[in-house]
């Protein structure tokens, strides 16, 4: 008998990424297909899901034209997913508007209002309402587009979307449904005063599956469509960082990582759940059973240094990257005179919980050049970063060294910085920008029964970074007056 391959499929906000992995953790083909976001108003981020599936099968398409063997020997299939999305079906399964996604910010009265209605809910969901999450978004419907609320039959993740149309079924997993806020993630099971608080019935959310166990098998028609066998087993699957999580191996009490996408957080692996509400700290199921993870979660990433290269007109960020490390190389500490950037392009989560909250250079002069306000903007998004693993250690979890992935992991330069800044090693990982891919994948062979060994194994480090003391006595001053820059930075939307 042939061996098996699983498929791993991630929908992210800007891609959709699908690899082919055998049984041995190999990476035998992977695609990839650009995702647009429509931003009809200030603070709105929505996307068609049906662009989505389009992504989907262009994908498979392509991974189906370059290993069509492996492609044959598909017996397993495993999802991943963008969180917070709020995905809306009539009871035909018809989706009643585009989707509103994760950077929304349009539902920020509605997340006050259930925090000051329901603040002892909290510690059950793991978080604090925010406008970014599933639940608040509902509410806004509720009030401003009632005669769609009112049709809604089941409100689906984006990465469930991509299930239903593979499979027919209506199913979420407890890692995804976490950041919903409508989820006990304690007890990994809806949690109904916070669904009815939100004018819905525990009927219009989906069948909840643990990410590793088999979820349904793929239609008939999908089948057809697809070239791949009916029934074909799909996994529960995962939101995007828990999946990583599997990908790189982080899936122990104790392990931690770095997501430098086009968002950012520090993620550190729990046996319970642990989290800070009142800090903004996120405690989520993992996508393994019996697991969590506490996470500090930046709204803004390395999409700061993509808005920063347009902005000076560079070429690409690598020939800003290129300029930074030439003119202020890590050799030398940071002068005084470089400006401070405060990184909240799109607001804030992890300590702040402010969505209009936004970003600025600050120490501007005449002599303020390209490579400085790069250099700016890699610092703030640390700092950033510092601000989150400051309140991740709030709730008693220990972070230790720390694998870095996403987008900004391709820069040893920033990479560095990271490590002076958070004081402790970071280390980058080869083939992490597949992360979330091969952990559905992953996912997929344990729900098929095969895959334990794959799942203790985690990647090959590419570099390891370690804190220069040289350079931490004038970051620890910077950092020092970028927290002082908070303040007027809040009084700007007062």
């Amino acid at each position: 008998m042939s061996s098996p391959i699983a498929l791993g499929i991630d929908l992210g906000t800007s891609e959709l990424k699908a690899v082919l992995l055998d049984e041995g953790g190999t990476v035998l083909a992977h695609a990839g297909v650009r995702l647009g976001i429509s931003r009809p108003q200030a603070g709105w981020s929505e996307q068609d899901p049906e662009s989505w599936w389009q992504a989907c099968l262009s994908a498979l398409h392509q991974l189906r034209q370059s290993q069509p063997d492996a492609y044959a020997r598909l017996r397993c299939i495993g999802l991943s997913g963008q969180m917070h999305g709020a995905v809306l079906l009539d009871q035909a399964d018809r989706v009643l508007r585009p989707a509103i996604l994760w950077d929304d910010s349009r539902a920020i009265v509605q997340a006050q209002w259930l925090q000051q209605l329901h603040p002892e809910f909290a510690a059950v969901t793991g978080s604090l309402p925010m406008a970014g999450l599933t639940a608040p978004k509902l509410l806004w419907l509720r009030q401003h587009e009632p005669q769609i609320f009112n049709e809604i039959s089941c409100v689906l993740s984006p990465k469930d979307y991509l299930r239903l149309r593979l499979t027919g079924e209506r199913i979420s997993d407890v890692s995804d449904a976490a950041g919903t806020l409508w989820l006990d993630v304690a007890k990994r099971d809806w949690y109904e005063p916070m669904v009815q608080a939100c004018g819905l019935r525990l009927q219009q959310l989906p069948r909840l599956v643990e990410g590793s166990a088999a979820s349904a098998g793929l239609s008939a028609a999908a089948a057809q469509q697809l070239g791949l066998h009916a029934e074909l087993l799909v996994a529960g699957g995962g939101g995007d960082n828990p999946v990583s999580a599997v990908g790189i191996g982080a899936i122990a009490a104790g392990d931690g990582f770095i997501t430098l996408g086009t968002s950012a957080a520090i993620v550190a692996i729990t046996d319970h759940a642990a989290g800070n509400p009142a800090s903004a700290v996120h405690s989520f199921c993992h996508a393994l059973p019996q697991r969590w993870y506490t996470m500090g979660a930046m709204l803004a990433g390395a999409s700061c240094l993509r808005w920063v290269t347009q902005l000076l007109g560079q070429a690409n960020e690598q020939a800003l990257l290129q300029l930074v490390q030439q003119r202020l190389p890590q050799t030398q500490p940071i002068a005084a005179a470089v400006p401070l950037f405060l990184p909240y392009l799109a607001g804030e989560r992890t300590p702040h919980n402010d969505p209009l909250l936004r970003g600025g250079f600050m120490n501007l002069d005449y002599d303020s050049s390209p490579a400085m306000l790069g250099y700016a903007v890699l610092e703030g998004v640390g700092f950033g970063l510092l601000d989150a693993l400051h309140a991740v250690q709030s709730a008693g979890v220990a972070v230790g060294a720390c694998a870095l992935v996403g987008g900004g992991a391709r820069s040893n330069y920033w990479a560095q910085l990271l490590s002076n800044l958070l004081d402790r090693e970071i280390h980058t990982l080869i083939g992490s920008e597949l992360s979330a891919c091969i952990g559905a994948a992953k996912l997929g062979f344990l729900a098929y029964g095969q895959g334990a060994a794959l799942l203790a194994s985690g990647m090959p480090v590419k570099d390891r970074f370690f804190p220069v003391a040289a350079q931490q006595p004038m970051l620890q001053e910077r950092y020092r007056k970028f927290r002082g820059l908070l303040a007027a930075a809040q009084a700007l939307h007062d």
